[in-house]
């Protein structure tokens, strides 16, 4: 339900009405923007009398909102949400490249590709300490030791990180990462979700491999719903018929997730395509059609790459991708990170 309230309300009436929703157990998100502020009501609002509400002096409008995610809906939050990360901003209207390997290596490949990314224009370093493999005989990443290289990696270049998270048992080994990324795999590890709601840091949430819009609403859903505001959606490409390509490139969930929730939403090409000449054309849709920002694999020797090498760029071809790419990110009016 959204509580939408008149112009210069009075601050003390503003208060007593949010303190009797309160008492009722439900959850409040007050959301003040340059048009209007409102209060969002999560919880159990079928008793609530809309009339009685509507009487109130400083209520303008009463809606209940039919979608069954809440606090990731546009409605109950009309501005667009800004994850910050160390001074670096995603969503409304500020750009951010995320860009690393596939996969932690090693400790001379992690220094090299994160000082090459940086110089190129990235904004944050990925990369896989944990690699969740279709086959049990294929390499798993290098675990606690990955992470421990890319926060050396990190403290050489500044630059953020966002790796992988398996288990919700893992929590306490990602201290020093900066945004937990939920793979496809796990968007719907519902124990995950609720225990990431409880944690302070930005969550990268992938699409499923062959899930819904709105069923990725909804596990954006469990992380707010725990208390955390910070999650970024990320349109990876979903399974399909088509076999020339590793995944389909939803281009379209971007102006649909945009409208429906405030939330902001980047794209990884590099997964949808499964190749990399295709990653330069998906990355400009995906600016055309609205993302906050693109992740890219990006390796210092793709052939010998232990993971995903046959899509991930070479560090020359990366720094040629974010030539072009800075160009229409001007061009769109998006302020650029990095």
């Amino acid at each position: 339900m959204i509580v939408i309230l008149k112009e210069n309300a009075p601050k003390e009436q503003v208060k007593a009405l949010l303190a009797e929703f309160e008492a009722q157990n439900l959850t409040i998100h007050y959301s003040k923007g340059e048009r209007s502020t409102l209060f969002g009501l999560v919880g159990d609002t079928a008793h609530i009398d809309m009339e009685k509400v509507l009487a109130n002096d400083v209520v303008a409008d009463v809606r209940r909102i039919s979608e069954p995610y809440k606090a990731a809906n546009r409605r109950m939050h009309p501005e667009d949400t800004i994850v910050e990360v160390c001074g670096r901003k995603i969503g409304a209207g500020y750009f951010s490249v995320i860009a690393g390997p596939c996969s932690v290596e090693s400790q001379s490949q992690m220094e090299m590709v994160a000082e090459s990314v940086k110089a190129s224009g990235a904004a944050f370093l990925r990369g896989g300490a944990f690699k969740p493999r279709t086959s049990p005989y294929s390499f798993q990443g290098l675990e606690v030791e990955g992470l421990k290289l890319l926060s050396a990696a990190k403290k050489a270049t500044g630059l953020p990180i966002v790796t992988e998270i398996m288990s919700e048992n893992q929590l306490d080994e990602f201290e020093d990462v900066d945004i937990i990324q939920v793979g496809a795999r796990n968007m719907q590890n519902f124990r995950l979700l609720k225990e990431l709601g409880h944690c302070r840091k930005p969550i990268l949430l992938k699409r499923g491999l062959a899930n819904t819009i709105e069923e990725l609403l909804m596990s954006a859903e469990y992380i707010l719903a725990g208390g955390n505001s910070q999650v970024i959606f990320c349109e990876r490409g979903i399974r399909t018929f088509e076999t020339c390509i590793r995944n389909n490139l939803d281009i379209s969930a971007i102006p649909v997730l945009k409208r429906q929730s405030h939330l902001p939403v980047i794209v990884d090409p590099s997964h949808a395509a499964g190749n990399t000449w295709m990653i330069q054309s998906l990355s400009r849709a995906a600016i055309a059609a609205g993302a906050d920002g693109l992740m890219i694999e990006v390796h210092n020797n793709p052939p010998a790459a232990l993971c995903d090498g046959a899509q991930s760029l070479d560090m020359p071809q990366f720094a040629a991708l974010m030539t072009d790419l800075k160009r229409r990110v001007e061009f769109e009016g998006l302020e650029l990170q990095g």
